[in-house]
């Protein structure tokens, strides 16, 4: 058999593993909704007002950054694993120089984006409060207590 038919025979068996576990779950899990199974679940804490609020774009930039950083951060592991065996880099001295430079040129590309985002003002929580705008909702909550109550 050919490696193309190993990764099909993978394919099919995860396929039908799944398979197997999804009609599994389906007939023998229990179904007894109830209003309070039906509520939305928010981090145990009961659901208060509408759910449409604005939140800061700054928690989605400082989300970003954080994560190309840390991903960025997981290519310094390989480097430093194999940078630190002393017999590999005594056996060619000009690779361990290669890799030390182009190292540092790496950590500087990632040390201009982080001033970039510095100067930009991305990593400042201290920003002046922006002017809130009135809050418009088309359905008012008094439709909402209502329709749940008729279907609780």
């Amino acid at each position: 058999m050919t490696e193309f038919g190993n990764i099909l025979l993978y394919i099919i068996g995860g396929a039908i593993c799944i398979s197997l576990v999804w009609v599994a779950s389906f007939v023998l899990a229990p179904r007894r909704p109830n209003p309070e199974k039906l509520t939305t679940y928010e981090c145990g804490e009961e659901v208060m007002g509408n759910a449409n609020i604005q939140f800061n774009v700054r928690f989605y930039i400082i989300g970003l950054i954080f994560l190309i950083f840390d991903v960025e951060i997981l290519f310094l592991f390989p480097w430093a694993t194999i940078f630190a065996d002393k017999k590999l880099i005594a056996a060619s001295s000009s690779w361990g120089i290669f890799s030390f430079v182009e190292m540092m040129i790496f950590v500087a590309i990632l040390l201009v984006g982080l001033a970039y985002a510095w100067v930009n003002g991305d990593l400042a929580w201290t920003t002046p409060k922006p002017i809130e705008s009135p809050r418009i909702n088309p359905v008012p909550d008094e439709v909402y207590a209502k329709v749940n109550e008729r279907y609780a």
